[in-house]
């Protein structure tokens, strides 16, 4: 029997702009391949991980995973966190002919069509429409409902499908959108973005964002004043423990997405005992402090793989890719079955307003009422409090 290391390999943001949750991901895989090794190891080999550190630069990921399949020689191979680190790598996982099991990329696989990709993000086959579609129910729901939109969006490949389903979706509530803009990714002062928004004054400001950008868009709509009545959207940041312990009662009233949160309805005895490992070891890995947006996707990322590699009995790529299409996993996020395109086959997106924060201390987000879950409501943890200035006081 073969012995030696089962390799997994793979690249993350480990530093830049997406650095914290690359950490997290990192994190959540380093947990899972202690608790694998302890436990009779994978095929009967100890699990070794062969991270990469991608930068946040799409221009370093085709070359990292060359590096990993032709000098590392790695065993498997699997994607990390966010578009720019899975996209630039497909082209060479197609060639080799992969199995590819990707962490959180929204839109890869409607491009590259590639029957061998899966995805952990739980936007489901419509990606677009997922993300933004508790936004705009919850802004639908509203009275007085509200009539306009302003959209403001990074200038990066992330903002084009939820910016897409925005459009969508608002079109279908009856609202019209009387401002639509970019900023450059460079951007550092967004106040005369929200004074020029302020003039206009849209009923909802739809964001899409990454997670400095959401830090200085957040101040600068409060140092500004502004104050439309319903504010959020698609903003990556806000999910973070360390962007809510900067933001912290700034937060009040924001309605954004999430993946997990720690609800009743989503809890059970193997995530809470995860999380509570993560949490006693993110400080000194630099990671999310919380951990509830990454972590829990990026462990059940690992135990589809090890699920899959266990039922297949080797690490055949087109057998690994055949099983994956038509099984259902058990993970620490529940049953995860894959459909159209390698997402999910069915969308499990929550909607969230942030309320009632009194303090920019981190435990005010281990708190069960700061982060009320507004949709979907069977999942529903409170009700939406609007307009946003209500939810700010």
């Amino acid at each position: 029997m073969d012995s030696s290391p089962f390799r997994i390999g793979y690249c993350l943001s480990l530093s830049g702009a997406l650095a914290s949750n690359g950490k997290t991901a990192r994190l959540a895989h380093q947990i899972w391949q202690q608790n694998v090794n302890k436990n009779g190891k994978l095929l009967g080999r100890p699990v070794e991980l062969v991270c990469l550190d991608d930068q946040t630069n799409p221009n370093l990921v085709a070359d990292l995973y060359k590096r990993l399949l032709d000098v590392e020689k790695v065993d498997a191979v699997i994607g990390g966190y966010g578009d720019n680190s899975v996209a630039p790598a497909m082209p060479l996982i197609m060639e080799r002919k992969r199995f590819f099991l990707s962490l959180m990329a929204l839109a890869v696989n409607a491009k590259f069509n590639y029957p061998q990709y899966f995805v952990m993000i739980p936007t489901g086959p419509h990606p677009n429409l997922a993300l933004t579609e508790g936004f705009f129910q919850i802004a639908g729901q509203q009275s007085p409902k509200p009539e306009t939109v302003a959209i403001l969006v990074a200038d990066a490949p992330f903002s084009q499908s939820p910016a897409q389903g925005a459009t969508e979706h608002l079109a279908r509530q009856g609202m019209r959108v009387i401002s639509e803009g970019k900023y450059p990714l460079s951007t550092t002062d967004f106040k005369p973005y929200m004074e020029n928004l302020k003039t206009i004054n849209p009923d909802v400001l739809f964001l899409c964002s990454y997670i400095n950008d959401s830090i200085g868009l957040v101040k600068a709509m409060n140092a500004v004043g502004f104050s439309p009545r319903l504010v959020g959207g698609a903003m990556i940041g806000p999910q973070n423990g360390i962007v809510k312990a900067e933001l912290g009662p700034l937060l009040n009233g924001l309605v954004n997405y999430e993946y997990w949160l720690p609800v009743p309805s989503l809890m059970n005895p193997q995530i809470q005992s995860f999380i509570a490992t993560y949490q006693s070891l993110a400080e000194t890995s630099g990671a999310d402090p919380l951990g509830y947006y990454v972590a829990p996707l990026a462990y059940a990322q690992m135990q589809v793989l090890e699920q899959a590699v266990r039922s297949v009995g080797s690490l055949d790529d087109a057998a690994l890719s055949e099983y994956t299409r038509k099984a259902t996993f058990e993970t620490v996020v529940g049953k995860v079955k894959f459909g159209e395109g390698g997402g999910w086959a069915q969308p499990r997106v929550l909607t969230v307003q942030f309320q009632n924060i009194e303090s920019n201390n981190i435990s005010e987000f281990k708190k069960p009422n700061t982060q009320a879950v507004v949709y979907p409501s069977e999942i529903a943890s409170a009700g939406v409090i609007y307009p946003y200035a209500k939810a700010k006081r």
